[in-house]
């Protein structure tokens, strides 16, 4: 049956519907899976198989009644482990968490349970989502499957890992500065970070936070908008959550591209990126001609990006663990975690003001060049996947990284502007390490970005690549 945990997701969910095999075979196939390969990378850390064979049983007897069934129906899913689950455990990473069992889940988690999913467990994150590379004292580092010495990314790393290695066919995420780009670069999956507001985030702490969003991973694009399907839509409880129907994600992702304008930037004019990353990426622009497109290098005037996300991200640590610090202690979290919250209280609200006028002129800027451009082109990160021993790059180009998230800020940039993106397969380096080309769009374009990156999928069919481990 390991015919199963290579297909897509839609041809499985078609397969299941079709009554042509059971959510319990579809289930068992990946569960065989994650004990050969889940002891290599570690990427699923709270594992409940008996749990996930019962729901699956359960799923496939609702079809053999004739009850209507969800858009996910018998498909096999780990969730994040900073997604509460109810129920089962939920960690964040943290050791002062390792033992935490949520009384409900979080609404994506609700969503994805009302489509059908099958829950077989979580996967790995950094500690509180803090960083993209995946460790933490509970459950150790997750590893890159496509080269064991190096790391996922993340924050939705043991997501992207799973998926890499057949283990699910779909996954949840999260991303504040890359955390499902990242990964889905570092592990040669699709990482989907939509408008905010489009999979709204419920509970949330600060509603009205566009910063941080929930979003859908896959090995494919068509993937992926099949997940958002169930976890897309309006709720109340979410003041920016958007009005459109989820079912805008059903719509036919072939589209002609033929005098469509692109704007391609290696660096966002002057972020220091490995050559093994451009070379890469720039190999396969032609891609985008052979569908009609045209391609100019050009980028929006990214000034001031820095320093903006920097102090928003410092502002909304020291929102959220004021009082984590205060019940457990500064000292039972890592060092990152510690010198964010710190950063964040020494800001005055001048700065934050500042902040926040800056990132509204940001805006402006690139919603007024991708007027002129279709969409924007960059790579997803700075960095092919390092050494798992690393906690993360201190330089690049012999350019000194200060902190532990200047290294993504080909992501974190664009999180800024609250634009879909998009990190979509794009090839490998000379040593076999994946690399993710970022697509961006304009306001509210969602559905427009993946269809791009559908097109530049089904043209190059990286996404067809296994990492070595799954062929020995």
């Amino acid at each position: 049956m390991s015919e199963f945990v290579w297909m897509t997701a839609v041809e499985l969910a078609g397969l299941i519907r079709r009554g042509e095999v059971s959510a319990t075979e579809v289930l068992q196939a990946h569960l065989d899976q994650i004990e050969a390969l889940n002891p290599q990378v570690n990427a699923i850390v709270t594992y409940l198989p008996e749990m996930a064979l019962e729901l699956a049983k359960r799923a496939d007897a609702k079809q053999a009644r004739g009850d209507d069934l969800g858009v996910l129906h018998g498909l096999p899913i780990a969730h994040k482990d900073a997604f509460e689950t109810k129920g089962i455990r939920t960690t964040w990473g943290s050791p002062v968490f390792s033992d935490h069992v949520p009384e409900a889940d979080d609404l994506i988690i609700a969503r994805l349970k009302a489509a059908g999913c099958i829950t077989l467990g979580k996967t790995n994150v950094p500690e509180f989502g803090a960083g993209s590379q995946t460790f933490n004292r509970v459950f150790g580092a997750t590893r890159n499957p496509h080269d064991l010495s190096r790391t996922c990314g993340g924050s939705s790393g043991g997501a992207a890992a799973a998926l890499a290695t057949g283990m699910i066919p779909i996954a949840d995420g999260s991303d504040l500065g890359g955390s499902l780009r990242n990964p889905a670069s570092f592990c040669n999956v699709v990482g989907f970070r939509p408008t905010p507001g489009r999979v709204p985030n419920v509970p949330a702490s600060n509603a009205w936070e566009t910063l941080g969003v929930s979003g859908p991973m896959g090995r494919t694009v068509q993937d992926v908008a099949l997940m958002l399907q169930a976890i897309a839509g309006y709720d109340a409880r979410a003041p920016i959550s958007l009005q459109d129907p989820p079912s805008l994600f059903a719509n036919n992702l072939e589209r002609d591209f033929g005098g469509a304008k692109l704007a391609y930037s290696a660096d966002l004019d002057g972020l220091p990126v490995a050559p093994s990353v451009t070379d890469t990426i720039e190999k396969e622009l032609g891609a985008f001609v052979d569908l009609g497109c045209s391609i100019e290098r050009a980028q929006p005037d990214f000034r001031d990006a820095y320093e903006i996300f920097q102090t928003l991200r410092a502002w909304s640590f020291e929102q959220s663990f004021a009082d984590y610090f205060a019940e457990f202690g500064e000292e039972q979290f890592k060092d990152a975690i510690r010198w964010n919250v710190e950063q964040g209280r020494r800001l005055s609200g001048a700065q934050i003001s500042r902040a926040e006028a800056k990132r509204s002129e940001l805006f402006q800027r690139v919603r007024e060049f991708l007027t002129e451009y279709d969409f924007l082109l960059l790579p997803t990160t700075q960095v092919p996947p390092f050494s798992i021993e690393w906690e993360y790059p201190t330089q690049i180009n012999d350019v000194a990284m200060e902190t532990y998230i200047d290294w993504m800020m080909s992501c974190a940039y664009i999180t800024l502007t609250g634009l879909p993106a998009i990190s979509v397969p794009c090839g490998f380096t000379e040593d076999g390490l994946p690399i993710g080309l970022q697509i961006v769009g304009g306001p509210h374009s969602d559905f427009a970005v993946l269809q791009l990156a559908y097109a530049f999928q089904e043209t190059t069919r990286f996404f067809r690549r296994k990492p070595p481990i799954c062929n020995m």
